[in-house]
């Protein structure tokens, strides 16, 4: 049974349409990036697959799921401990019982001893992983992470690529992600999934064949450049130049 099922989504605001028969499916631990030109509906896919908008036509099947925007969006007189357990608490858990659940993940995501922290005497990459664990604890089926390392340097998203993929491994989410970075998505998913340019449709899925867990010298392989040429030219191709 496959974790999220789309199929045949359009949508349109006004005179423009925005998507035009997206059809894909997820299934259960695997993780699979979107790509696609900027503008060109990856973002409202993501919505509708979370329910917070409707195509105009088609068929959304998911589960309920946890979404990481493109920013962090912690609150800065929260602590970090208090930040992470905001959507437990929202769903109606005590903030003491909050606290502890959420406390057991610190080791893994790399923030123990910054429970009182605020997000202010975090680094980027620290403020990403206290975002990521107030989306996971939420325990829900599926995750949607909408550029997740976007506003980091190229550094710190290098070291956050490996972080994801080893935590990753250890928990077996099922993840969906938006990315612009084609290496990233070569480097982290099992499959990317490339949109056209508006109105937009899957161009093409390209399987990544590579073996897990993957050093960060993967990307110097031959098997690795080829799958990104690839992704290039089909994205090159999904703009009209």
């Amino acid at each position: 049974m496959t974790a999220v099922h789309l199929s045949g989504l359009t949508k349109s605001y006004g005179d423009r349409t925005i998507l035009d028969g997206v059809s894909f499916d997820v299934e259960p631990g695997e993780f699979v990036s979107v790509i696609g030109p900027s503008g060109s509906g990856k973002s409202t896919v993501f919505n509708m697959i979370a329910g917070l908008d409707t195509p105009d036509s088609g068929i959304v099947e998911a589960p309920p799921c946890a979404y990481m925007p493109q920013k962090d969006l912690l609150f800065p007189w929260r602590t970090v401990l208090d930040n992470t357990t905001l959507g437990l608490e929202v769903r109606g858990m005590s903030k003491k019982q909050a606290r502890v659940q959420a406390q057991k993940l610190f080791p893994a995501f790399g923030l123990e001893g910054y429970e009182k922290a605020r997000p202010s005497e975090l680094s980027g990459g620290m403020r990403q992983r206290a975002a990521m664990l107030r989306t996971v604890i939420q325990e829900r089926e599926v995750l949607l992470l909408d550029e997740p390392f976007g506003a980091l340097d190229s550094l710190t998203r290098t070291g956050m690529q490996a972080w994801l993929q080893e935590v990753w491994l250890d928990y077996r989410w099922t993840v969906l992600m938006i990315t612009h970075d084609i290496r990233e998505a070569v480097y982290l998913s099992d499959r990317v999934i490339v949109l056209s340019d508006k109105p937009a449709h899957v161009r093409r899925q390209v399987t990544v064949s590579l073996p897990r867990p993957r050093k960060l010298d993967v990307v110097t392989t031959p098997h690795f450049a080829a799958l990104e040429a690839e992704l290039m030219e089909v994205l090159i191709g999904s703009t009209g130049r």
